[in-house]
């Protein structure tokens, strides 16, 4: 008698069920990472570091506010002072207020969900409040909101995603995370989650693969790649 081979990886047979869908929030939900580079691009010359914007996705697409000020006081070797951002606010809210849209295909993946989902973002309560309420994307996540400020490390460190399924009650293998950064990629997998890589962004898609990750290039093939579960 003779047994049946186990079944191959990725096969329908071998797949666990997502039990909850964990978003980035910049570049993911929000198409908001093109105009950020472009301000920071500005912002970062105007207090004397010229880079390119190649560079400028290198380092701080994906990290935190925190990570962005302590790269830019180490590479000036300057303190900057505690209103700093005072004088550069109304170029990012006018870039914001003009040009921000929700992502291409996001509202339509959004309604086909049947998971439990939640933000986890390195951006700010409050950035977050003005970029999904000005898209019309807020109501979806309501209550579910997770920001970098609110843990010790934020990615590529897997903190924030833990944080994100601890409190929404998930097991980190039950969880997958979209994201569009190669941090944010870097900190799913780190957190034992499987990562869906958003390849239609500002990251090369070819940056975003390796081991525990679905690079995928449009919204609308999202639905279909959750459901049919974890490979």
């Amino acid at each position: 008698m003779t047994s049946s081979p186990p079944p191959e990886s990725g096969a329908p047979g071998s797949r666990r069920p997502f039990d909850l869908v964990i978003f980035d929030c910049d570049g993911v939900l929000v198409d908001s990472e093109s105009i950020a580079i472009r301000v920071d691009q500005r912002v970062l010359a105007d207090l004397g570091w010229e880079l390119g914007l190649e560079e400028i996705v290198e380092r701080f697409v994906g990290r935190s506010e925190a990570h962005f000020v302590a790269e830019t006081e180490r590479h000036l070797g300057i303190r900057l002072d505690a209103d700093w951002e005072q004088k550069y606010q109304h170029w990012y809210r006018t870039a914001f207020e003009r040009d921000l849209a929700a992502v291409d295909g996001i509202e339509d993946a959004l309604a086909q969900l049947r998971l439990p989902h939640c933000v986890a973002s390195s951006g700010t309560h409050a950035k977050m409040q003005r970029t999904l309420g000005q898209t019309g994307l807020l109501p979806a996540f309501e209550g579910r909101i997770f920001s970098a400020s609110e843990v010790e490390r934020g990615k590529p460190a897997p903190d924030l995603f833990l944080h994100a399924a601890r409190m929404l009650g998930a097991e980190p293998a039950g969880c997958a995370v979209v994201e569009d950064s190669l941090y944010g990629v870097q900190a799913a997998r780190a957190a034992g989650m499987h990562v869906f890589a958003f390849g239609g962004g500002v990251t090369p898609a070819a940056r975003l693969a390796g081991p525990g990750t679905t690079v995928f290039r449009h919204m609308r093939e999202l639905p279909d790649l959750i459901s049919a579960g974890r490979p």
